[in-house]
C-alpha cells in the first residue's frame, strides 16, 4: 500500500526512467544508460518512501501508541498553552527520509483542535523546532485525557499534510496525516502518564507503545 499523496511522484519518476531507458536503448549512449540506472533507483526510493504499510498492535484506552516512525531524540516536561493548557510530558520521533512519513492516531477520541502555523524550517531534530518550525497541531480528548499531536516540518520537509478536522472521531492507529521529507512529531501526554520508550529507541507508528494512560 502506498500513500495517495506519491502517486504523482512515483509516476513521474518511473516514467522519468522509462524514458531514459527508451532514450538509451534509441541512441545507445553510455551516459544515458548511466542515467536510467540512476533514475531506476530514485523511482524505487520514491515508492519505498510513501509506502503506507497495515499496522497491527496493542490497542486500548489506557495506551498511547507511537504517531510516527523514527527515533526518539527527546523527552521533556514542558508547559503547553495551547490545548494542554498546562503541563504535558513531551516525547518527540523524529523521521528520517527512510522511514515511513504516515502519521497514525495515538489513541481513540475526539478531535478538538486543529490549528497549521507557519514558521521556520530547522533541522527538526533540535529543540527549537517544536515552537520555530512550520506545524500542524491536533488536540484529542479520550476520556477525561487531553492529548496533543505536532507534526513539525524540517530542513527538507515542506510541506505538512493533516487530514483532521475538529469534531472528527479518531481511531487509535489509523492514518492522521504525512510529511514530506524528513520531519518530527511530537506528542504532549498528560505527566501522570508512565513512559515505555527512552531517547534513542526506535518507534513505529501505530504499533510500540509510547506510555500507559492512569486509568479514570
Amino acid at each position: 500500500m502506498f500513500a495517495r499523496e506519491g502517486y504523482p511522484f512515483m509516476f513521474g519518476a518511473a516514467a522519468l526512467a522509462a524514458l531514459t531507458y527508451v532514450a538509451a536503448l534509441r541512441f545507445r549512449l553510455w551516459p544515458l544508460w548511466l542515467a536510467a540506472y540512476a533514475l531506476t533507483i530514485i523511482a524505487l526510493w520514491v515508492a519505498w518512501f510513501f509506502r503506507n504499510p497495515v499496522r497491527v498492535g496493542e490497542r486500548g484506552p489506557s495506551v498511547v501508541v507511537s504517531p510516527a516512525d523514527g527515533r526518539v531524540v527527546l523527552i521533556r516536561t514542558v508547559d503547553e498553552p495551547t490545548f494542554v493548557h498546562g503541563q504535558s510530558l513531551r516525547v518527540s520521533v523524529f523521521m528520517n527520509v527512510f522511514d515511513v512519513h504516515v502519521n497514525r492516531y495515538p489513541l481513540s477520541g475526539t478531535v478538538q483542535y486543529v490549528v497549521h502555523k507557519a514558521g521556520k524550517f530547522l533541522n527538526a531534530a533540535v529543540e527549537a523546532s517544536s515552537e520555530d518550525n512550520e506545524q500542524a497541531s491536533v488536540g484529542l480528548v479520550s476520556g477525561t485525557h487531553r492529548i496533543l499531536v505536532r507534526q513539525i516540518a524540517g530542513l527538507i520537509a515542506r510541506r505538512i499534510i493533516t487530514d483532521s478536522k475538529a469534531g472528527d472521531v479518531a481511531v487509535q492507529g489509523a492514518r492522521m496525516g504525512l510529511i514530506r521529507f524528513g520531519s518530527r512529531v511530537d506528542v504532549f501526554l498528560p505527566t501522570t502518564a508512565v513512559l515505555r520508550v527512552a531517547v534513542g529507541q526506535r518507534m513505529q507508528a501505530g504499533v510500540t507503545v509510547l506510555a500507559d494512560l492512569p486509568v479514570a
